[in-house]
């Protein structure tokens, strides 16, 4: 059997199905679900009961010009 690396379409679909089965997992369990908008920057947690509560924002520009 010769040492074959996989198509780069095989990996895509297998890391596609791997977070689509974890999203149900968390839908069914009723555990809440990271999301991010990239029109504001702004992470927000999303729980069962429709709400959302923000926790987090990219920083926008960028690495090399950050200030520290």
């Amino acid at each position: 059997m010769p040492n074959s690396i996989p198509d780069d379409r095989i990996v895509v679909q297998n890391a596609r199905r791997a977070v689509a089965a974890e999203l149900r997992k968390k839908k069914i369990l009723e555990q809440p679900i990271a999301k991010y908008d990239p029109k504001t920057g702004k992470v927000f947690m999303e729980h069962s009961d429709g709400t959302k509560v923000e926790v987090g924002e990219t920083r926008r520009g960028r690495y090399s010009e950050r200030r520290r």
